[in-house]
Order: structure tokens, then C-alpha cells, then sequence
């Protein structure tokens, strides 16, 4: 087991200008992570994703902190103007630079929304053979490189635990696995620990992420807060300080016999480097709890 991070836990600092792309692999490593996980590439302009992805891998190694995992975007039920053959073809191209990073795994989404915005059947039985169809192509383009496959339970239609373990079973390639994120179950309503402990099994990564949560039977609580595909509402916490059973998810997937990479992803509303901060405190002490000396950290 080790304890990697996200590099979207740092994307408010990116985008604001307070840190540049690579400032986040020194920083990772001076905060004590032990590999980073590339939600996307943000190269400079005039430069792209392909390209760029050597001078990420090269920093990563100056700085002796392993790429875990590369999160590519995608929508198989509406991405790339409805076309599926098209889709494919450009998640194949983030494939290529996932294999430029020397990543050993790239994470990808099913679909987005509820329901989703494609034409047809809105149901997600009636959208799971086209979602296998495109699961199965990328993860076969990928296996011919060495790189494992994988769908997060993200995106609101394809995101509780069911559903995954269905397109999972229904692609059927000892390629393609989940990236289990622990705190995005909320987002369909469903509990933390129930779904992980349905996933575990399937795991390639991990994320440990923690949520606020409030009824939507209550007022709208503003900004920061985003709603759940039931009307409930979340809003990103500091790992430990949500309603995420992270100790007791991290005790489902020692039992399934996860060892692999467990990467923080840090979203709300505190300064970026206080929430990252407190939270790997927190998710130590729960890895060495759950792990004790099978961890390595």
C-alpha cells in the first residue's frame, strides 16, 4: 500500500496562477507522498498533452515520485458528437499519453449526467451494451501497451456500485477494473461502505475522498455545494472530516486484498495545501490502523 495524491487536489492552485504543472510534482514529494496520480495534463500553450508528457514524466523521476495512474476524461453514450468510433479513437489517443508517461494505468468515464443527454432509451440497461462496446475497444488498445483500464464510479449515471459491477461483468477483459473512489458514491446516494465493500474486488486505484452532506428537503446551502442525483447536497471536505467511513472502507479493501495505490483527492473549499495537509495526517493514521506493519509508510 502507498499513499499517492491526486493532481487535481492541487488544480485551484494551478488555475489560479499560485503554482505552475510542475510545481505539483515537487510539492507532492516534499509533502511526503510516495506517487501521483495526473488527473489530465495542463502543458503550455501551443504545446499538447502528448507532447508534454516525457517533461512530466522526466520531472517525476528527478524528483523519485512514482506515476501511479493517469484520469483521462470520456462519454461513450454522448462524447465526441454522438459518434462512438470517434470517441474511442480519442480516449485511445489519451491511452498514448498515459503510455508517454509511463503510467501502468489511465482511469476514463462511461457517461455523464442523469439522464443522459443521448438520444434513445434512457435507461441503464438499455445504454450498457454501447458503454461495453466502448470499455472493451480502449481497454484492448491499452492492453497492447502494457496499461490496465479503468472506470470510476463518477459522472452520475454510471456512478453507484451496481451499475459498475454490471459494465465490469458485461466487458468481461482482465484489463479493465474499477478505480474505487470512495467518496463519489455519495453523489449517487448510496453509503461509502456498502459499495466499496461490492467493488473491492474489482480494484486497480483508489481514491480516499471525504464529503459534507446535507437533505435537500432543506434550504440550498450556496456555494460550494453541488446536488446528488437524489436532490441531496455535498460539498468537498479535508479527509477525516466528512461523513466518508474511510477506516471502515480501507478494512474492505485490505479484505479483498487491495495492496496497490491509494491516492488523496482533495476538493473543498479550505486553502488547497492546509486541506491536503491535514488530510494525509488523517488518512495515515487510518492506513497504519487498518494496515499496521503490511503498510510500508
Amino acid at each position: 500500500m502507498k499513499i499517492g495524491v491526486s493532481s487535481y487536489s492541487f488544480s485551484q492552485l494551478v488555475e489560479s496562477g499560485a503554482m505552475q504543472p510542475l510545481d505539483v510534482i515537487t510539492k507532492a514529494k516534499e509533502m511526503g507522498f510516495e506517487a501521483i496520480e495526473f488527473a489530465g495534463l495542463t502543458p503550455p500553450e501551443g504545446v499538447s498533452a502528448l507532447e508534454f508528457a516525457p517533461v512530466v514524466r522526466g520531472a517525476c523521476a528527478q524528483a523519485g515520485l512514482p506515476i501511479a495512474n493517469y484520469a483521462a476524461t470520456a462519454d461513450l453514450l454522448c462524447g465526441s458528437g454522438g459518434d462512438l468510433d470517434a470517441e474511442i479513437l480519442r480516449v485511445c489517443g489519451e491511452v498514448l499519453v498515459a503510455e508517454a508517461l509511463g503510467a501502468p494505468g489511465m482511469r476514463h468515464d462511461a457517461g455523464w449526467g442523469y439522464p443522459p443527454q443521448h438520444p434513445g432509451p434512457k435507461s441503464f440497461g438499455a445504454a450498457l451494451p454501447r458503454m461495453t462496446d466502448g470499455c472493451r475497444a480502449i481497454t484492448e488498445f491499452a492492453a497492447a501497451r502494457g496499461i490496465r483500464t479503468m472506470v470510476e464510479n463518477h459522472g452520475y449515471f454510471c456512478q453507484d456500485s451496481c451499475r459498475v459491477e454490471k459494465l465490469i461483468e458485461a466487458v468481461g477483459h482482465p484489463n479493465f477494473g474499477v478505480l474505487t473512489d470512495m467518496g463519489n458514491f455519495m453523489c449517487a446516494d448510496e453509503d461509502p461502505a456498502q459499495a466499496v465493500g461490492r467493488l473491492a474486488p474489482y480494484a486497480f486505484h483508489v481514491h480516499a475522498k471525504d464529503f459534507h452532506w446535507k437533505s435537500g428537503n432543506g434550504p440550498d446551502p450556496g456555494e460550494g455545494w453541488f446536488p446528488t442525483r437524489g436532490g441531496n447536497r455535498l460539498r468537498g471536505a479535508i479527509i477525516g472530516h466528512g461523513e466518508v467511513p474511510v477506516v471502515q472502507c480501507l478494512r474492505l479493501l485490505k479484505n479483498a486484498g487491495f495492496d496497490g495505490v491509494l491516492s488523496l483527492e482533495f476538493e473543498g473549499l479550505e486553502d488547497p495545501i492546509r486541506g491536503i495537509t491535514i488530510g494525509l495526517a488523517n488518512l495515515r493514521r487510518a492506513v497504519q490502523d487498518v494496515y499496521g506493519d503490511a503498510w510500508g509508510g
